[in-house]
């Protein structure tokens, strides 16, 4: 079963945002917190939207996304930050409902593009997304500016 996030989800939430880090060798770039998730999601403009995959009520994965904005396209489209189903899970199909859930959400709104990054050494998971028909973007190199490059930049105003 897909369902969209409630409040009470999420602890769940942020225990399974530290596993798929584990899962990514990047524990130690964890910082959200509780707080910080349940004011993301659920005030009055959220930022962000969590699906949760459950099985006999046991919430067993979840996808974590937001809107983008297609300047050439002139339409929204989702990006989708993370997607994780618990190892014990995998298999079972809740991956693939996650991603047709955040498809049929594109199809029903009118976006045009659903969206992800995937670790290039991360082999189960690039393997299913291309039997989904995904499209590899390599043709695009992925930036980013964080912590003491990002401030110094933005102190720079002239």
């Amino acid at each position: 079963m897909i369902r969209p996030a409630t409040p009470a989800d999420v602890s769940q939430i942020v225990s399974m945002i530290r596993e798929l880090a584990e899962y990514e060798k990047a524990a130690h770039e964890v910082r959200v917190t509780e707080q910080q998730l349940d004011a993301v999601l659920f005030s009055d403009r959220p930022a962000a939207f969590v699906h949760i995959a459950e099985e006999n009520g046991e919430v067993v994965g979840f996808t974590l996304w937001f809107l983008t904005f297609s300047t050439w396209r002139g339409v929204h489209g989702i990006y989708m930050e993370d997607l994780y189903v618990r190892p014990q899970h995998r298999g079972g199909g809740h991956g693939l409902a996650l991603m047709r859930e955040l498809a049929a959400i594109c199809a029903e709104r009118g976006y045009q593009r659903l969206e992800w990054s995937v670790l290039d050494w991360n082999e189960p998971s690039i393997g299913f997304y291309d039997k989904l028909g995904a499209v590899r973007q390599d043709e695009w190199l992925k930036y980013r500016l964080t912590d003491e490059p990002l401030q110094r930049l933005g102190a720079r105003r002239d």
